[in-house]
């Protein structure tokens, strides 16, 4: 059964069905829920440091539910998405409602959507990386499987990474300068790929030009199937699901830098250089996500055994509670700056 708390990640999808469902104020149940129930269940559950066995590792790769639960939230969330769609273009909503479906859509891009999508893009298998593309579109995040696993693993903590936040940059600045950085360099690393095979920028075999077809041809479909207010819908959800994103981004990796060696060269990417985060609620809802610093220490490795290491950076509350804090920089530049670690802060 314990398999199976994963199933709380659907907790999202299935606020977001409610409030589309019962409309009214419940189109806002999802940004509390995600926001304000989480964050408070984050403070009253036990931080858990516990690791797994070797032969409870070995056990659980072997079990395809974990799998299948990435799986699920590919029906769920175009399902939500094209309800959404449906019920915009069918119904007249209060500008209120609009704006809390916005959100609440958009949440679930975020989480169920380019989170999922993350994890999948990981994999080896390439039914899964489709999925996990797929997965990106509705929030026009496609690139970001190219940036994410050319890019920013190779730069992670470092100035060169677009998505390595400054130590006392704020989270608003930060999704502005990584979401074009993060953009202009997926086409670089494209370019590079593309030098590497010997195609040409005009080839078939230039992935980007096809997530902009992908995604533009996603926006004709829902204009001539659902209308024009459908249509900012979906623009509007889609900007919040990768700015969910980016917020993420944001406190993964805050004012941490590897140090340079002496050969010039930056060491080595290490636990210490994502924040980690043991707080269980956030740990079930994200896939994982949390436990950063071992996903950086070992790309490879699926969610449900990544480990938490004593010499990560600890985050003194969940990654959900935290996204909350980003949002007051004063607080969080108050709260994390003593804990961004002396050497690494550049003057």
């Amino acid at each position: 059964m314990k398999d199976l708390k994963y199933l709380a990640a659907f907790s999202i999808p299935i606020m977001a069905f409610l409030g589309l469902y019962l409309k009214g104020y419940w189109v806002w149940a999802t940004p509390i829920f995600a926001f304000v129930c989480i964050p408070v269940l984050e403070l009253i559950f036990p931080v858990d440091t516990e690791n797994l066995k070797p032969e409870d590792s070995d056990s659980k790769l072997k079990r395809n539910i974990f799998d299948w639960l990435l799986y699920l939230n590919l029906p769920l969330v175009f399902g939500l998405v094209f309800y959404v769609l449906f019920i915009v273009s069918n119904e007249v909503l209060a500008a209120y409602e609009f704006v809390g479906l916005i959100f609440s859509i958009g949440i679930v891009l975020g989480v169920n959507g380019i989170n999922v999508a993350h994890e999948l893009g990981h994999r080896q298998a390439t039914n899964e990386r489709f999925l996990g593309k797929a997965l990106l579109l509705p929030s026009f995040y496609m690139h970001f499987y190219i940036e994410h696993n050319f890019g920013h693993h190779l730069h992670a903590a470092t100035p060169e990474d677009p998505a390595t936040a400054r130590y006392n940059q704020s989270v608003y600045s930060f999704w502005f300068t990584s979401t074009f950085r993060q953009y202009v360099s997926a086409w670089k690393i494209q370019n590079k790929l593309l030098k590497n095979s010997k195609n040409s920028f005009f080839s078939v075999k230039n992935d980007m030009f096809w997530y902009k077809i992908i995604q533009f041809c996603y926006l004709i479909g829902v204009f001539l199937m659902f209308g024009t207010s459908a249509l900012l819908f979906a623009i509007f959800a889609g900007i919040v699901g990768f700015v969910l994103l980016e917020t993420v981004n944001y406190i993964e990796h805050y004012g941490l830098l590897r140090l340079p060696t002496k050969s010039g060269r930056y060491e080595r990417v290490k636990e210490m250089h994502s924040w980690n985060s043991n707080h269980v609620i956030g740990r079930i809802v994200l896939y994982e996500l949390t436990r950063h610093s071992d996903h950086h220490f070992k790309s490879s490795k699926k969610y449900q055994i990544l480990d938490c290491h004593d010499e990560s950076p600890q985050m003194p509350y969940g990654y959900p509670t935290s996204m909350v804090l980003a949002m007051i920089p004063p607080l969080w530049f108050g709260i994390m700056n003593k804990r961004v670690p002396k050497e690494m802060i550049i003057s």
